[in-house]
């Protein structure tokens, strides 16, 4: 069985785990954001079916 040969510093962990928070921090904050300009009206980049598109066809 593969053993680590030394163990890892509490700098590192902690270090990776605010890595890692900060990344899912940063797209949920994204997610957010274009949620809200969605909900808007002020989407740009966004494409999305409306009813109004769905009733015509």
């Amino acid at each position: 069985m593969a053993v680590p040969k030394k163990k890892t510093s509490k700098s590192k962990r902690d270090k990776r785990k605010a890595t890692w928070k900060s990344k899912a921090n940063l797209q949920a904050q994204r997610a957010l954001s274009l949620g809200k300009s969605i909900l808007t009206g002020r989407a740009q980049g966004f494409v999305y079916p409306t009813d109004e598109e769905t009733e015509e066809d």
